[in-house]
């Protein structure tokens, strides 16, 4: 049976040419479409779609303004905002994923990029993998829950114990991470025992617009990473959008972040793979691994690598919690995951393994 998707815009051109894309697909069918917020509230109200594609500016009601009222109100729907790339409408994106937005996908300029193969495999492969993962969710949700810790074979005979040690937390994450982040990086004490290195799939503009709403909600300090910055205990360094983000050990053993534009890996600017891999030479004791929700395996074959070389503690977002079950899964699979906890118990099991100054 096909999914029902609700797209909404106020572009009838646009309105059609996202419903060409979806109707293409056959596991989906776009079962309705409205020009602005009000129509699809009244959509919402009274119908249930397995998607709902929403523009963020339209007249009458916005798309924001469409997530409070949903939001105010207890109307559940699976929302995928559609965002222009412009810094006031990458801040608005942020503020719709604490309103229930669960991801977006980037707006193009015009009707050619719209027609092009580019906005086509995004919009798919993130409506293909959100309602992909509402299903796994619930099949391998006993699985999780029995296994607790993966055994894996260690190359360290004496692992860190809990809270000691100088540590980093690495953390990737792609589909579902800005909204998920939100449930992480606020709930983490300002002392934080340990620098944070976050790598998240955003494009250019969108990761300032994250990193400094984190900030705002935060107790510790959040910020698009820059180039030669060094790296500070209870400092939370994103990975800015369209570079990678390497961490390289200075001659005192401090560490400082290096920012390069070397060829997208795998289609990711910034790749986590990378990240991982650079912390192989670092000073740290130990690299605390977290991989939250995301399409794809990026940050497996690093932290693979890295273990190699560096004692490492790997938690995973379990899959029932994840807005998409890819990336967690990867490193499940993988075998070097110690710790599978719900997103809610993220913040308070990074804060365990690394402890407060």
């Amino acid at each position: 049976m096909k999914k029902n998707i609700l797209v909404a815009d106020d572009s009838a051109l646009m309105r059609r040419v996202i419903c060409d894309i979806i109707n293409t697909d056959s596991t989906f069918q776009v079962t309705d479409v409205c020009k602005d917020g009000m129509e699809a509230y009244e959509k919402l109200k009274t119908t249930r779609y397995d998607g709902v594609i929403l523009d963020v500016n339209m007249p009458r009601m916005s798309g924001l303004e469409l997530l409070e009222k949903l939001q105010k109100e207890g109307i559940k729907a699976t929302i995928i905002m559609v965002s222009t790339v412009t810094v006031k409408d990458a801040e608005v994106t942020m503020l719709a994923m604490e309103l229930g937005a669960v991801d977006f996908v980037t707006k193009p300029t015009n009707i050619i990029e719209a027609k092009g193969e580019t906005f086509k495999k995004d919009l798919l492969s993130v409506l293909t993998a959100v309602l992909r993962t509402q299903t796994i969710a619930r099949e391998v949700k006993p699985m999780l829950r029995q296994s607790g810790k993966v055994e894996r074979t260690m190359n360290f005979q004496t692992p860190l114990p809990t809270g000691k040690g100088n540590k980093v937390v690495a953390l990737a994450c792609s589909t579902g991470g800005p909204k998920s982040l939100q449930s992480v990086i606020p709930l983490l004490p300002e002392k934080l025992n340990a620098p944070i290195v976050l790598v998240q799939h955003m494009p250019v503009g969108f990761t300032k617009s994250m990193a400094d709403r984190l900030n705002e909600l935060s107790s510790v300090s959040v910020k698009e990473a820059e180039d030669g910055d060094i790296l500070q205990k209870g400092w939370v360094y994103v990975a800015p959008g369209g570079k990678h983000m390497e961490v390289v050990k200075m001659a005192d053993g401090k560490h400082k972040i290096s920012l390069n534009t070397m060829p997208a890996i795998g289609g990711l600017r910034p790749c986590a793979d990378i990240t991982y891999d650079s912390l192989r030479k670092s000073g740290f004791d130990e690299v605390v691994c977290v991989v939250l929700t995301g399409m794809g395996a990026d940050g497996t074959k690093g932290i693979l690598s890295l273990e190699k070389s560096k004692p490492i503690h790997v938690i995973s977002q379990s899959a029932e919690t994840c807005v998409v079950y890819g990336m967690p899964k990867a490193i499940y699979e993988a075998g070097v995951v110690d710790e599978v906890v719900p997103l809610k118990e993220v913040a308070t099991t990074i804060t365990k393994r690394v402890g407060v100054q």
